[in-house]
């Protein structure tokens, strides 16, 4: 049992610590419409990032609330990042079944975001505040009730 234990242990030691993320992240990316879109350009608003695939289920149940809570507020903004090693075509098509009313971009899987975590389960989403820090991370799905509470709560 203890030899078992010591094992996990060295195991767990052995990989890779990732950087925490940076207080105030940078995200430079652009969306598949072929527009920019800078995170520091969005201050003075609540921004979503929100890390999902298209072959993932909570992802796309997600996706229609995230699109109604960004419509129903004027000082939140979002993007979605296309975590998956597929082709644009693919994503755009999708995008066509699962319409959303913010940019997605697609990131390289094997590179992502410098500035964020990259994520350890989909969907994964950050909660930017308004002076650029983030303010809460959530690995699961969120709604607008979930978004709400951390906005409310200043994050």
């Amino acid at each position: 049992m203890i030899r078992r234990f010591l094992a996990a242990a060295a195991l767990v030691m052995a990989l890779p610590v990732a950087a925490a993320p940076a207080a105030n992240p940078e995200l430079k990316v652009t969306t598949l419409d072929g527009k920019p879109f800078d995170l520091a350009a969005q201050r003075g608003k609540w921004v979503v990032v929100n890390y999902w695939a298209t072959w993932c289920v909570p992802c796309i149940k997600e996706m229609p609330d995230i699109s109604a809570f960004v419509k129903s507020r004027k000082d939140v903004a979002a993007i979605g990042l296309a975590f998956e090693d597929t082709e644009k075509k693919d994503i755009e098509a999708f995008l066509r079944k699962h319409p959303v009313d913010y940019p997605i971009a697609q990131v390289d899987v094997t590179e992502p975001p410098k500035d964020f975590d990259p994520p350890k389960g989909l969907p994964t989403t950050y909660l930017i505040a308004p002076d650029g820090h983030i303010a809460h991370r959530f690995v699961g799905p969120v709604d607008a009730a979930k978004l709400n509470a951390a906005i409310a709560k200043g994050a």
